[in-house]
């Protein structure tokens, strides 16, 4: 029933992405149209904002969090993403910046300091780096010790291989996981959606201050021609 709500959710909000993405390019095609010059420079910068929230659709498209029973945050999965993401994040130039990155935020290392019991720390709302960078997958069956220590000792459960990449070492953790890198396309597909839309908020805002400018220039340029 989880997995099945947050599809709704996640189809939910890709189907807004992709309106938003056709709105601003229909309006954009309205615009030239018009024979009014103030609208027909709007018409290039329109269908540019919306050529690029068309292309951060595709790109982000793919992929959503799997619910884990018993845990309130979800963890995800490398392959539910989409082409360009795997190639970038399976890129070892690529991933060795980003992980340098990740092990100097000191986020891992930290969580036995914000959630001090484990009870705490299964009823946390992590981030997709937290939960993908952080901890072993789920399915390793690794019992928790604390937020950052994990008994090794147990033989994991399933075959995945994020298990054996696992280490409770500071500077290892699960960076080399591919639950790691899902947890960054995840991060990235956030941000980059939320930057779209500011972008489409922003261009909005602008547009009308340019085009009230624009009709209060031409209106004293007739009213000097008429008198």
């Amino acid at each position: 029933m989880c997995r099945r709500r947050a599809s709704v959710g996640h189809h939910a909000c890709l189907l807004q992405f992709e309106v938003l993405a056709m709105v601003v390019i229909i309006f954009g095609v309205w615009m030239s149209t018009r024979h009014d010059a103030c609208r027909k420079s709007l018409t290039i910068p329109m269908l540019s904002i919306g050529a690029v929230i068309f292309l951060i659709f595709i790109v982000t498209n793919n992929g959503s969090g799997h619910s884990v029973t018993g845990l309130r945050y979800k963890e995800y999965q490398l392959q539910d993403y989409s082409s360009w993401f795997l190639k970038e994040l399976n890129n070892s130039r690529n991933w060795k910046r980003l992980r340098v990155c990740l092990v100097k935020t000191e986020d891992c290392n930290n969580l036995s300091k914000k959630y001090k019991t484990l009870k705490h720390y299964k009823l946390a709302k992590l981030t997709p780096i937290e939960a993908g960078c952080c901890r072993p997958p789920s399915e390793c069956g690794y019992p928790a010790v604390n937020a950052s220590y994990y008994d090794l000792t147990f033989h994991p459960v399933s075959p995945n291989n994020d298990c054996k990449r696992y280490k409770n070492s500071r500077a290892v953790k699960c960076y080399d996981c591919d639950s790691c890198k899902a947890g960054v396309a995840q991060y990235m597909k956030t941000e980059w959606r939320v930057v779209a839309i500011f972008n489409v908020v922003l261009f909005a805002v602008l547009s009308i201050i340019y085009f009230v400018g624009c009709c209060a220039r031409r209106n004293a340029a007739r009213n000097q021609s008429k008198g």
